[in-house]
């Protein structure tokens, strides 16, 4: 079994995530402008870890973002709910001129890349014969870290979606404010039942333990103002905005 093979992340029942395989853990921040608008993401540091690592899932452990057993002392209910249809069974479709968008919205954390700071991209979308409001609406899709959103150049067509690698990246919110796991590359997720939930380029996973929609992220930790007090840092930090 190849290193890729080896590499999924299982969610222990009421528990943590179990990772395999040794993929890169790294904290990321979202870049904003001064008028609070989303403009990316920021990568700040990678942190160490084992072949096979644990994380934590009910938002209360001491050495966030691993797991230290306080899931067991609180009795912590990680009840899986989401959704385990395929995307394009449930997707919404919008189209435009040259692009034709869509949208889960189960999936969204909030984290406002398809608002915009005049207009939505449901607006925007109707003046995408605009190359440059086109190009605008692709970008701030594809900042979207959960792929609520998604887009294709025509209705049916084949969807594109941004190079990620294969990592795990701990989301924060330009005020420190603690957000969700970001899973990137295709990486395999399974329930604690051991159904599979279906493999994507990105997804976010909860680690508020808060969620309606576990084991992914539905963006209640912006409502109850999660942060990572207690977190463990440390490992290689990075300046670029890449991925």
């Amino acid at each position: 079994m190849s290193g890729d093979e080896r590499r999924r992340i299982v969610v222990l029942d009421n528990g943590p995530y179990v990772v395999y395989g040794r993929i890169p853990l790294r904290r990321k921040r979202k870049i904003v402008s001064e008028q609070d608008d989303s403009l990316g993401w920021e990568t700040r540091e990678t942190l160490q870890t084992e072949e096979i690592y644990v994380l934590c899932r009910c938002g209360r452990s001491g050495s966030k973002p691993f797991c230290d057993g306080t899931h067991a002392v609180i009795g912590f209910d990680g009840t899986e709910s989401a959704d385990v249809r395929l995307y394009e069974e449930v997707q919404h479709v919008h189209d435009g001129v040259g692009i034709s968008a869509q949208r889960v919205g189960e999936l969204c954390i909030h984290a406002a890349f398809c608002i915009g700071r005049t207009r939505p991209i449901a607006e925007m979308l109707a003046d995408t014969d605009d190359s440059d409001v086109r190009s605008n609406v692709m970008g701030r899709i594809g900042d979207c870290p959960s792929g609520s959103y998604s887009y294709a150049l025509q209705r049916d067509g084949n969807p594109i979606e941004p190079d990620l690698p294969q990592a795990i990246s701990v989301l924060e919110e330009e005020n420190d404010q603690a957000s969700a796991l970001w899973v990137t590359g295709g990486v395999p997720v399974f329930r604690a039942d051991g159904q599979p939930l279906e493999t994507r380029i990105r997804m976010t996973l909860c680690r508020c333990g808060q969620s309606d929609n576990k084991p992914l992220c539905d963006g209640t930790h912006r409502k109850i103002g999660f942060r990572d007090e207690n977190t463990v840092s440390g490992g290689t930090p990075e300046s670029d905005r890449s991925p």
